[in-house]
């Protein structure tokens, strides 16, 4: 086993740190076999019974990835409807959500339900650990991206529906999550909702109890 040493846990953490959802990007596109790589450590994450049940797609068609940039516009607009009658309809306004029009990589993740791989270990009392370990390769993914300087936004405000008939995917597969991936317009420390004054994160103690 590799001897992680202490500065290896302290460059660790400060990966984590820097670890932001981007909604700012560059228009550079990746280098030649990067996202190739990113997508190989991704696979590289947990899963439930060793199924590995995410499944990517990259979008490059043009007319798809405008339809998505679409939805996203319809999906925001009822969010900030929903957001005004709360009475925070001008802060979210000002937000940015997404940066799917200047992203050089949009990728779709998603989840086969009832895949073969794994034979059903770990998925009898909990089947949705599958979509959990479609999320943990997101994560693994953002990762491997940080630490390579390129940037991941996570776009949620999209109906899945939507977007699934759109990329013509196999029966079966569900949307985890659909990203944005290129080089950063800024580099932040502090995550954009938190510097827009949208929220604050809590101190790691006020997220555990103990029994």
């Amino acid at each position: 086993m590799p001897d992680f040493d202490a500065e290896f846990r302290d460059r660790f953490r400060q990966l984590l740190r820097w670890r932001r959802d981007v909604r700012h990007f560059k228009n550079d596109p990746l280098p030649d076999g990067l996202l190739e790589q990113l997508l190989a450590d991704a696979c590289l994450a947990p899963s439930v019974g060793l199924s590995e049940p995410w499944r990517f797609v990259i979008v490059e068609d043009a007319a798809r990835r405008q339809a998505v940039i679409d939805d996203f516009r319809h999906a925001n607009a009822d969010a900030l409807a929903a957001q005004a009658q709360s009475g925070r309809g001008s802060d979210y306004a000002r937000l940015k959500l997404a940066g799917l029009v200047e992203a050089p990589v949009h990728l779709a993740v998603f989840a086969e339900t009832d895949p073969e791989q794994g034979h059903g270990l770990g998925r009898r009392t909990m089947p949705e650990t599958v979509l959990y370990s479609a999320a943990m390769s997101i994560f693994t993914l953002w990762l491997s991206a940080r630490a390579h300087g390129v940037g991941l936004g996570w776009v949620s405000i999209l109906d899945p529906d939507t977007v699934t008939a759109l990329l013509d995917v196999p029966a079966g597969w569900r949307l985890v999550g659909y990203l944005c991936l290129g080089y950063p317009a800024t580099e932040e420390g502090r995550p954009e909702l938190e510097r827009e004054g949208w929220e604050h994160r809590r101190p790691p103690e006020a997220h555990w109890l103990r029994r």
